[in-house]
């Protein structure tokens, strides 16, 4: 859905970038839209790099024990004793 929205701008630069708008076969609207777009995106892949790079640095810090399965095999275990095992 689209919905109308009202900018402030400079005449000047409202002038250019209808210019370049023209230019590019494209709407300014679709520009702009465009152009906010890159910058959620933006945002969202540096959110996901910095996880990543703190996933990174903490992997190998923590030594798991040598008879240590998978954590799916823990709670398999845990919810069998729970329901089972009384």
């Amino acid at each position: 859905m689209n919905s109308k929205l009202t900018l402030l701008i400079n005449q000047i630069v409202i002038e250019e970038a209808k210019a370049y708008a023209k230019s590019s076969g494209k709407s300014l609207s679709n520009i702009v839209e465009e152009y906010l777009k890159s910058l959620t995106k933006k945002e969202l892949a540096d959110k996901k790099e910095t996880s990543l790079k703190i996933v990174k640095e903490l992997k190998g810090s923590v030594k798991l024990p040598k008879d240590f399965t998978t954590y799916k095999s823990i709670l398999e275990d845990a919810l069998i004793e729970k329901y089972i095992g009384q």
